[in-house]
């Protein structure tokens, strides 16, 4: 399925996700909050609103949404080669570690409320925030789009749901969206889509094909078993981020004793880039196929699904979103997105990244840091561990 497109080289791609790979702390939304200085404020590969709708789109996929969204924008910069190089730089890293932890588990440990992790997720508070604050002056400054993202909002903070009530405020957000007055221009920044439809179809075809055959296949061999466990978590997800871990715990009942699992929970989330790296930690101390292999198995069978479904299509979305009443409901469903941002901005990130006033007065000195200094992301995060070993 090689592709050409884009406007960018997969080195550039690679280079560009690479230190992202290694200083997204903080979950799925302050990813996204990286992802849009890095690639609409800093780089200007995309436009706000061409960002908005690669978000709104991976919302709607199964799978993990923030790197969904960073092979999204592998794809349109570099083609194929750059969603693989996307992938591979923001994912490694703590794929990397997460595995060693798994193959060193009894001699190393995570201490639980240590100093410079207060610091990092109080830095996602701050990511947060800016991301938020940007977001919301394009995306939901008229009323009746602040409108669509309150109720978004409040759809997700009030539902004991969280997965379901993403799904019900986008759709609900696309529907208010038709009723707009104004029909929004069709994004700047985003350029035709690097992949052609029958390669978009194919892709598809794959991804359905492997959701029901690899359980047919699954008895033949330990590797095959690992790999139908973590390609059906990686496929019927909604959310992403920690909605992963009870359907990882599921699948790996009986492979791995719970205490363990809990250990690796514990260690990824120290660690930069995607929760569901965590799926290496588990490969790698899996029973009865484990050690490197497995880590390397589950990898790219709980990420494979992703790569599929962005592939599928975003073929389909170039051409549907250009369409008159596509962008506006497109509007509406990036109005929902900020309150998407939102709701999470409050639940977990507020919530556990600012538990007393010492971790506030940290999150607040890194949105300065962020918001009128622009210094780039990774010095706040090793500034704000550094602050957090030190005070926290």
């Amino acid at each position: 399925m090689s592709e050409a497109g884009g406007r960018g080289s997969a080195r550039e791609v690679f280079a560009a996700f690479v230190p992202l790979g290694l200083t997204s702390f903080g979950g799925p939304v302050a990813h996204l909050g990286y992802f849009r200085t890095a690639f609409v404020e800093r780089r200007g590969w995309l436009s706000d609103a061409a960002y908005a709708d690669l978000v709104a789109l991976c919302q709607f996929l199964p799978g993990p949404a923030s790197s969904q969204v960073g092979m999204a924008i592998g794809l349109q910069r570099a083609g194929l080669a750059g969603l693989f190089a996307a992938w591979t730089a923001f994912t490694l890293p703590s794929a990397i570690v997460l595995a060693a932890f798994g193959l060193l588990i009894a001699h190393l440990g995570i201490v639980e409320g240590a100093g410079w992790l207060a610091g990092l997720k109080a830095t996602a508070v701050a990511v947060v925030a800016h991301a938020l604050y940007g977001m919301a002056r394009s995306l939901a400054a008229t009323r009746e789009k602040a409108t669509i993202a309150g109720l978004a909002a409040i759809i997700v903070l009030l539902a004991p749901d969280k997965a379901i009530a993403q799904l019900a405020a986008i759709a609900l957000g696309a529907i208010a969206g038709l009723a707009l007055s104004e029909t929004p221009p069709s994004a700047a920044g985003s350029s035709a889509a690097p992949v052609r439809r029958r390669t978009g179809i194919l892709a598809l075809f794959l991804f359905a094909l492997l959701l029901l055959g690899l359980p047919l296949l699954a008895s033949l061999s330990p590797a095959l078993d690992l790999l139908d466990r973590t390609y059906r978590a990686g496929s019927l997800v909604f959310g992403g981020g920690h909605v992963v871990l009870p359907l990882l715990e599921g699948e790996f009942a009986g492979m791995v004793d719970p205490a363990t699992f809990l250990a690796g929970y514990g260690a990824a989330q120290a660690v930069p880039g995607p929760l569901f790296t965590f799926a290496a930690f588990l490969g790698a101390v899996a029973e009865p196929f484990g050690g490197v292999a497995g880590a390397a198995v589950a990898l790219c069978g709980i990420f494979l699904p992703s790569m599929l479904l962005v592939l599928g299509v975003m073929p389909f979305w170039e051409d549907l979103r250009r369409r008159p009443l596509a962008r506006r409901a497109l509007a509406g469903v990036n109005a929902a997105v900020v309150g998407l941002l939102a709701a999470a901005f409050y639940d977990p990130v507020v919530t556990r990244g600012v538990p007393d006033a010492a971790a506030l007065a940290v999150a607040i000195a890194a949105f300065v840091a962020l918001a009128a200094w622009r210094l780039p992301p990774w010095l706040v995060v090793v500034a704000s561990a550094a602050v957090g070993a030190a005070v926290l």
